[in-house]
């Protein structure tokens, strides 16, 4: 039961968070209409931010050469550790 109890507390808090959020939304739609006409445009999201796909192969090859560089090195280190 007590996980039922957290799950309400949660419900409540957010139902909260909700309520001050459509208020301060309705604030600024208040704001923006006694502005007027400045501020009559709809307020777009940016855009996702796509990567093409040779952008995509070279990161992955430049990782690759990253990682290889690391495993060379540290199979130096372990040969030398060996040989001693």
């Amino acid at each position: 039961m007590d996980i039922l109890a957290a799950i309400k507390r949660e419900e409540r808090k957010l139902e909260k968070q909700l309520g001050k959020l459509q208020h301060q939304l309705g604030s600024i739609r208040a704001a923006a209409k006694a502005l007027g006409h400045s501020a009559e445009r709809e307020v777009v999201v940016a855009k996702k931010r796509v990567l093409s796909a040779a952008g995509r192969a070279a990161i992955v090859k430049a990782t690759k050469k990253r990682w290889a560089k690391v495993r060379k090195l540290a199979k130096k280190v372990n040969v030398r550790s060996v040989r001693r």
